[in-house]
């Protein structure tokens, strides 16, 4: 049996095609969300279910920890590898123009301060058995947007989205630094656009303005995430590895 893979927001876009690629390459896999009906929907969509653990958990919340580490007490996991993954859209509103302060509060507590709390309390563990962390991140924590991707940016492109994102990418060197006397590895994957969560003339103008001429692939995510799973990696730590089909080199 492999190592064991925790995923946060394993339901959503990315999180699915992870738990899907790892769980058939013989890796044990725990997932979390806020809704036990989406954790549900996604067993049945699944093709194989051996070795797959979810949980229905908000991860902000303050008995999070403490819930994970029971569960994973009762079903003998050791959480191997940390990926953090976790989103909440509801976070992203905007308001006559402005995102308001909770709004701010929010993003920036579950992209930066809730992944660091979960990355130390797993690397704290005795006997220490974490080796890697990834956080999930995006282009718009290295470029800003382009405004001509949107037909109304001021109320579609949320500014703490970006922001939030530019901080967990930071985030990741600083815990690389301060867990490589650990032997544990703290990466960073930036994604650019993926299909299926925008329209057909959203697709097109991300299309031209793109290198690739093409927005990634629900499948397009894997392969990153594969790399600093596998030992091929480990020599790589603090590094934000960009998939994006060039978006960010214009």
């Amino acid at each position: 049996m492999k190592e064991t893979i925790f995923i946060t927001g394993g339901t959503g876009k990315v999180g699915f095609q992870l738990v899907q690629h790892f769980l058939n390459n013989g890796y044990k896999v725990l997932t979390t969300s806020r809704y036990e009906a989406k954790l549900t929907d996604m067993r049945e969509k699944l093709k194989n279910t051996n070795h797959f653990y979810s949980l229905a958990v908000d991860i902000e919340a303050d008995h999070a920890l403490r819930t994970i580490d029971l569960f994973c007490e009762q079903n003998n996991l050791v959480i191997n590898i940390l990926i953090n993954n976790a989103r909440n859209r509801d976070y992203l509103q905007i308001v006559d123009g402005k995102t308001p302060r909770d709004q701010w509060l929010n993003e920036f507590n579950l992209n930066a301060v809730v992944p660091y709390e979960w990355s130390m309390h797993f690397a704290q563990k005795d006997p220490l058995v974490l080796r890697s962390v990834i956080n999930i991140s995006s282009i718009y924590g290295i470029v800003a947007p382009n405004v001509h991707l949107y037909e109304d940016f001021e109320s579609e492109s949320p500014i703490n989205y970006g922001v939030s994102k530019a901080a967990q990418i930071h985030l990741t060197k600083e815990l690389a630094v301060r867990m490589a006397s650990k032997g544990i590895a703290v990466n960073c994957i930036s994604f650019g656009g993926i299909k299926g969560r925008v329209d057909q003339a959203f697709a097109e103008r991300y299309a031209k303005l793109t290198p690739s001429g093409d927005m990634l692939a629900e499948e397009d995510v894997i392969g990153a995430v594969d790399f600093f799973v596998s030992n091929k990696s480990k020599q790589i730590t603090g590094h934000n590895l960009v998939i994006d089909g060039g978006w960010t080199i214009w």
